[in-house]
């Protein structure tokens, strides 16, 4: 939950932000896990200005300056590309509030982190799908995110979480716990061990083919849940990608792929009754209609080519991480009971498997839409 507004002033905070109007009020807002999110009224004449503050979480965002110089010159070329484009940029993608000295941050005596966007009104985020039409024009919403920003100058995005889908790593990590075996679970999840080391092969292909050449490194979101894209409260259209901290470097199919490992799957996933656990086909058929509706004449034949591999890979990639910190001790992952990160990784492999009987299947369904 949200951190209560008392433990921070948000009227002082508000202060050192160039934001037209006087504070009125600041509320707890959404229900992220990362950052202490706070919405902020202000009144200009007889017009009520809302923003959005945001306490930036440097546990897991060492280098929030990098954080924020990425998303600032992504969403300024966005910006760009939807004027030109007829859209509209208060809208349609995130505006970052500029501190009176310029930065796109403000430091508080504290060393805390604040930055401020613009409030999008009328559009909301959902953790549910509650209408088949959400979940294509969310896939379609990213497919247009990436296109947008494919082009962008300058040098090469910061890499604010290095390695954050490279497989090949993260199967020597998995290796590495194993052997280690520091809390001595390693014998208690020996069905689960044997699945992930039974697919080595998989968490090397697409590391392989951007090494070879063979698919292009390009900018991407990296964190393409449902709930990462705002909803037209009247439309329905998929308008805004938010949560850009992990905009860096990487393959559009670490982009596609998580938004099916998430979009698709028919239960929790921290589900125990793996009975209900696999890939729902039909949300599959929307995310790739969706998706390729936005990027078709952009992908390469080769990423075309891994995109329902994709799906597989970074399930497979999520339950190996599950897998791993339960190994570990469980000391990266938040649980909320001691087997919560095997039930975790359970749904995730279970999603796998259900991948490889179906990846026909999801194969063809590209191939309808491409």
């Amino acid at each position: 939950m949200s951190v209560p507004t008392r433990i921070f002033d948000l009227k002082a905070i508000s202060a050192n932000f160039a934001i037209d109007g006087c504070f009125t009020e600041a509320i707890p807002y959404g229900n992220g896990h990362i950052h202490d999110t706070f919405l902020a009224s202000f009144m200009s004449g007889t017009t009520e200005l809302k923003y959005i503050f945001q306490r930036i979480n440097t546990n897991i965002f060492k280098t929030p300056e990098k954080v924020m110089e990425n998303i600032q010159r992504v969403t300024s070329h966005l910006k760009k590309q939807i004027v030109a484009q007829g859209g509209d940029p208060l809208r349609e993608t995130l505006n970052v509030v500029l501190s009176h000295d310029n930065r796109s941050f403000f430091v508080s005596p504290e060393g805390h982190y604040w930055r401020a966007y613009l409030f999008i009104d009328k559009a909301k985020t959902y953790d549910i799908v509650l209408d088949g039409r959400h979940i294509y024009n969310a896939s379609r919403a990213f497919g247009f995110f990436q296109r947008r920003i494919a082009d962008l100058p300058g040098d090469r995005l910061f890499d604010v979480l290095p390695d954050f889908h490279n497989t090949e790593k993260r199967f020597v990590n998995f290796t590495n716990a194993l052997a280690k075996d520091a809390k001595n679970r390693a014998q208690s999840v020996k069905t689960e061990v044997a699945f992930v080391l039974a697919r080595e092969k998989d968490a090397k292909i697409l590391c392989g083919l951007l090494r070879d050449g063979k698919i292009p490194e390009r900018i991407t979101h990296n964190d393409t849940k449902f709930n990462n894209v705002m909803i037209d409260d009247v439309t329905g259209e998929g308008i805004c990608v938010i949560d850009l901290d992990t905009v860096m470097p990487g393959l559009v199919l670490y982009d596609f792929g998580d938004s099916v490992r998430i979009g698709a799957s028919t239960a929790a996933e921290d589900e125990k009754d793996l009975s209900k656990v696999g890939v729902d086909l039909g949300l599959f058929d929307r995310l790739a209609a969706g998706y390729l509706d936005a990027v078709r004449g952009f992908l390469t034949p080769v990423e075309l080519e891994y995109l329902a591999f994709s799906a597989k890979l970074l399930t497979f990639e999520c339950g190996m991480r599950f897998l791993t910190d339960y190994i570990e001790g469980d000391t990266y992952f938040k649980i909320k009971h001691p087997e919560h990160n095997i039930d975790r990784c359970r749904t995730q492999l279970k999603m796998v498997a259900d991948m490889e009987e179906k990846m026909g299947k999801m194969e063809e369904i590209v191939e309808k839409f491409k």
